[in-house]
């Protein structure tokens, strides 16, 4: 683990981190990645081809992330049969497999927890702090990053214009 990522860490436990909103980003190609479910599952970014993909990086030891989960599998509910996919990329290591499993199991999450790779932060530049999360849309663009957590209604006011685009 790299030293900004162990400050990172750091700072998480001891809840230091800021709220941020979410900022829309000009679209920019989001990154092709590959990583295994908490199963041993292979899942690419290529199974989600059509879909709006939240992208969302957390621990299972971080405040802020276990605040927002619940929000999320709510709006997975609400929106996945509108093509919405999350995507949690568990950072916890491989090491923690079982108790990313428990975690999953504790908060009902009705979406696909992977486990982080050696370069997946990287390619999505996840460098200030957890939850990182990103927004996807169907062409595959990043359209909304936020760092920090949001309350669940501001978040989909983001996310709505990714999923339903004007006119649609």
């Amino acid at each position: 683990m790299s030293l900004n990522r162990l400050a990172t860490a750091a700072l998480l436990l001891l809840g230091l981190t800021c709220v941020a909103g979410a900022k829309p980003v000009p679209p920019t190609p989001g990154p092709a990645w590959k990583m295994k479910d908490v199963d041993g599952k292979v899942v690419t970014s290529a199974d989600f081809k059509g879909k709006v993909v939240v992208v969302d990086f957390w621990a299972t030891w971080c405040p802020p992330c276990r605040t927002e989960i619940p929000g999320y599998v709510a709006l997975q509910k609400k929106y996945g049969a509108d093509g919405l996919v999350f995507v949690g990329i568990s950072v916890d290591g491989d090491d923690s497999i079982p108790a990313v499993k428990a975690f999953v199991k504790q908060f009902n999450i009705n979406y696909v927890i992977v486990m982080a790779n050696d370069t997946i932060q990287d390619q999505f530049h996840v460098n200030q702090g957890y939850p990182t999360t990103f927004i996807i849309d169907r062409d595959g663009n990043i359209r909304n990053k936020k760092v920090g957590r949001e309350p669940t209604s501001d978040f989909e006011k983001e996310l709505i214009p990714v999923l339903r685009p004007p006119g649609v």
